[in-house]
């Protein structure tokens, strides 16, 4: 048998499907994978682990942070404008849809501030095994809520 050297200009070799057994012309070559991941796919079918709920929760407090900051900036803006616009921004934070906004944004705070804590410690290399990360994801799943808990009763 001559070794015969390989020319990348070469075209490329087919398939000759008379010398490949009937076994490996039956059998697929891969399994079928689906093509595209929805919401309803990411939250019902895919099982993440806890760890990978609190990573997504916190890109998801982030951004929400990030968004309400013009909000919550008019807001201050406008209290802080005369003393007639402060009792009209506190007539409308007394609202109950503004006051569930208010305490959306406080869980994404207290999420934000808990999970950023656990990823400062996990750069550390603290808690990068795995049921030490399953704890501190539970941990930091618990403490934002009871925060939230706790801050929320205050806002009320």
């Amino acid at each position: 048998m001559r070794k015969e050297r390989l020319d990348s200009t070469a075209p490329p070799q087919r398939y000759n499907l008379r010398n490949m057994s009937d076994a490996a012309l039956k059998t697929p070559a891969r399994k079928t994978r689906p093509k595209y991941l929805n919401l309803q796919a990411l939250l019902f079918e895919i099982r993440l682990p806890v760890a990978g709920w609190v990573s997504i929760l916190h890109r998801v407090s982030g951004a929400l942070l990030f968004v309400a900051l013009v909000w919550l900036l008019w807001m201050l803006d406008r209290s802080l404008s005369s003393e007639a616009a402060f009792e009209k921004i506190k007539h409308y934070a007394g609202l109950v849809p503004v006051k569930l906004a208010l305490l959306a944004l406080l869980w994404a705070y207290c999420h934000h501030f808990c999970a950023g804590i656990r990823y400062l410690l996990i750069d550390l290399d603290k808690g990068v095994e795995k049921d030490t990360a399953r704890l501190t994801s539970w941990i930091v799943l618990g403490v934002s809520l009871a925060l939230t808990a706790l801050l929320g009763w205050k806002l009320w």
